[in-house]
């Protein structure tokens, strides 16, 4: 397996592909990276030569990636949080906060459902 930027890149895999295992490196970036690297999209990372591995980890070190972007957005989160905006308050009681609506939906960021105990009749 190859190492790039802290991250095992899978050997059987094109170099498009398994750059995208890097956080912070989508299809487009890797395609980016491989044409700066001169490095063909279609070989795999198994066939790959150090010389060519070398030149693909210097060009991703030139980004932003994996742990440095992770603290990042968290930052962002946190201000956001911070600052008492709208989407921060949203990020702090755990809701979605892109418009979504939440009546039906939204398990995924509300988590399992809790359920409410019906209220007891009040006898005469």
């Amino acid at each position: 397996m190859a190492r790039i930027a802290g991250v095992d890149i899978p050997k059987q895999k094109r170099g498009v592909i398994a750059l995208t295992y890097i956080f912070g490196v989508g299809s487009s970036r890797a395609k980016q990276i491989l044409a700066t690297a001169k490095v063909s999209e279609d070989t795999k990372v198994s066939d790959w030569t150090d010389e060519e591995t070398n030149r693909i980890r210097e060009t991703v070190g030139q980004y932003k990636i994996e742990g440095e972007l992770r603290s990042e957005v968290q930052l962002n989160i946190k201000r956001l949080m911070d600052i008492g905006c709208y989407r921060g308050i949203r990020h702090r009681s755990g809701l979605p906060l892109r418009g979504q609506r939440t009546k039906n939906n939204s398990r995924t960021r509300k988590g399992k459902r809790k359920t409410v105990a019906n209220k007891k009749k009040a006898t005469k």
